[in-house]
């Protein structure tokens, strides 16, 4: 017996997160060479090139009065140049730090534009950036102050008896940098484009379902516009913060406290 109905398949807000192949070749060399163009490492290259295209466009090398792109970068540039010299002291880790700053805000903003990929979305970038830095940090702790780096995991003053369980709590508080710091990143970034996603898709329905509905769908629509600045804003922020707590981590292992 055929039953016909009418059924809506509704995709799932969280399709817009998933990691897909683009692009696969598969070649008999080396015994077997599978080559794979993902969503994520197209969107990575995308910000690779963008953030390289754009300090190329704010050169003012040869140029006698800056354009609006080299103002902007200049801005940028003694912002994190004045937050490296306040938390760190050292302008050593300004590269290391400003290049962090440029990939995660780059690669948020890039989110943002519709029917693309944000590659802070995906667990792996965010995670493994963090766990990358953790471990920058750890050889840095150690080179530094070889291994009287250990002593950071036993605080001042603490009584003998009570040393094993606080070495295993700051320990344990350490590796957890490396979850939280790329946690943070990725739970802010995919909350917000599930909202937009969710938003979106309601209003175009809203929009479709005739001219009444349309009119009145303009004010739900003007409080998405501003959830959308609101959403930009969310992607410098985060770019912020997780530069500023890296640089926290790097002051931590210089000066052990």
């Amino acid at each position: 017996m055929l039953i016909n109905s009418n059924i809506s398949f509704v995709n799932s807000p969280l399709e817009q997160f998933e990691v897909t192949n683009l692009i696969g070749i598969n070649a008999p060399i080396l015994g077997y060479l599978n080559i794979t163009l993902t969503n994520l490492g197209l969107y990575s290259i995308l910000v690779l090139f963008l953030i390289v295209g754009l300090h190329y466009a704010g050169n003012n090398e040869i140029k006698l009065v800056p354009s609006k792109w080299s103002i902007a970068l200049e801005s940028l540039y003694a912002s994190i140049h004045s937050m490296v010299r306040e938390q760190l002291g050292k302008e050593i880790y300004l590269p290391f730090i400003y290049s962090i700053f440029f990939f995660v805000l780059i690669a948020n903003l890039t989110g943002n534009v519709p029917y693309s990929f944000t590659i802070t979305t995906s667990i792996m970038v965010s995670i493994g950036l963090s766990f990358t830095i953790l471990i920058a940090v750890t050889i840095l702790g150690l080179s530094i102050h070889k291994l009287h780096f250990f002593s950071y995991f036993v605080p001042s003053g603490t009584p003998l008896a009570l040393v094993p369980l606080l070495v295993l709590i700051e320990l344990t508080s350490y590796l957890a940098r490396a979850f939280s710091l790329g946690i943070r990143l990725f739970a802010n970034v995919v909350a917000g484009h599930t909202l937009m996603k969710i938003l979106s898709t309601f209003l175009y329905k809203m929009f479709s379902a005739g001219v009444l509905a349309a009119i009145i769908t303009l004010i739900p629509f003007s409080l998405f516009l501003a959830i959308c600045g609101l959403e930009l804003a969310v992607s410098v922020i985060q770019a912020y913060v997780f530069t500023i707590l890296t640089c926290s981590y790097i002051k931590d292992v210089i000066y052990l406290h």
